[in-house]
């Protein structure tokens, strides 16, 4: 009995995307659209004949969208998490602490006693 094979295409290289944006950038624009309709709750005013409310809930998350495909442009996978992980992490650095990478040019000569 022959088992039945059936070639596959697997790219791996292939970029996920929904819409022309990447997960961690609709888990972005969830979040802006939480807080915009968390902020519109409160606010009861009018911005050209439409309630502040909707413009909040969904004007900001829609022009959201191609702010950051703009801000994403030409970057690279990922950008936006290693953005975030590089600007959360402090960055302390000390004068007084030796380089550990540190190779010198010259090599030092040795000291006749």
């Amino acid at each position: 009995m022959a088992l039945d094979v059936t070639r596959m295409q697997r790219n791996l290289r292939m970029k996920v995307r929904f819409f022309g944006l990447e997960a961690e950038d609709i888990f972005v624009l969830l979040a802006i659209a939480i807080i915009g309709q968390f902020i519109g709750r409160f606010v009861n005013r009018d911005l050209a004949g439409l309630p502040m409310s909707i413009v909040l809930e969904w004007g900001v998350p829609v022009l959201a969208i191609p702010a950051l495909m703009l801000f994403k442009y030409g970057k690279q996978r990922n950008y936006f998490s290693d953005f975030i992980a590089y600007r959360s992490k402090p960055h302390l650095y000390s004068a007084h602490e030796q380089d550990t990478s540190f190779t010198p040019y010259f090599e030092e000569e040795p000291q006749c006693q």
